[in-house]
């Protein structure tokens, strides 16, 4: 089964990150462009990860796992190399509400990382369901090349506009209008 996509608000949601190395560096990057309300957890840390944590205030304990240290969190991301402690996580969570995302193991995963594009209010994400995520990089690279520098300002322009025209189908055709002409402009 494939994966639901869908953009949703980490606005007061409590994230733990497991792990301090490469992988859980790279997931650390993508959660910093959206919250920086995150905890880690990981007995080992890079100094490249200690570094980069330490920038954008994120707090980390220097310690293994231990059942019980998902409590509290709606967010958990499991990067590490140790198979077993993904599922035992995984496991760990389905008596809560709790969304876990094993890196690289799709089985114990509630959602995954896609890869994607942020440009202001822009986000565009490309998912392979976890079959390439090498795949999904290089159509995320492609599409990022075509983004005119031009847009994240249009879109500025359009979210104040948006902000000063009652909803209807006025401003749906104005909006549209709008959009089209942009499309015309840079996208031939």
């Amino acid at each position: 089964m494939s994966f639901f996509p869908a953009y949703f608000s980490l606005q007061n949601r409590k994230i733990l990150l497991i792990g301090g190395g490469v992988i859980a560096l790279e997931k650390l990057e993508k959660l910093v462009d959206f919250t920086t309300e995150i905890d880690v957890i990981s007995r080992e840390v890079s100094l490249e990860f200690k570094e980069f944590a330490t920038q954008h205030n994120i707090k980390i304990s220097e310690k293994a796992y231990a059942v019980g240290d998902i409590v509290g969190y709606d967010i958990v991301i499991v990067a590490t190399d140790t198979v077993e402690l993904h599922r035992a996580i995984y496991e760990e969570s389905r008596s809560s509400r709790i969304l876990v995302n094993s890196v690289d193991d799709t089985a114990y995963c509630d959602f995954i990382f896609p890869s994607y594009i942020k440009r202001g209010d822009l986000t565009i994400s490309v998912s392979t369901g976890g079959s390439s995520p090498a795949m999904a990089k290089r159509l995320r690279i492609y599409l990022e090349k075509s983004i005119p520098s031009a847009l994240e300002p249009f879109l500025k322009e359009l979210k104040a506009l948006r902000k000063t025209l009652p909803k209807g189908r006025e401003r749906m055709r104005l909006f549209e209008e709008k959009s089209d002409n942009f499309m015309k402009k840079y996208f031939k």
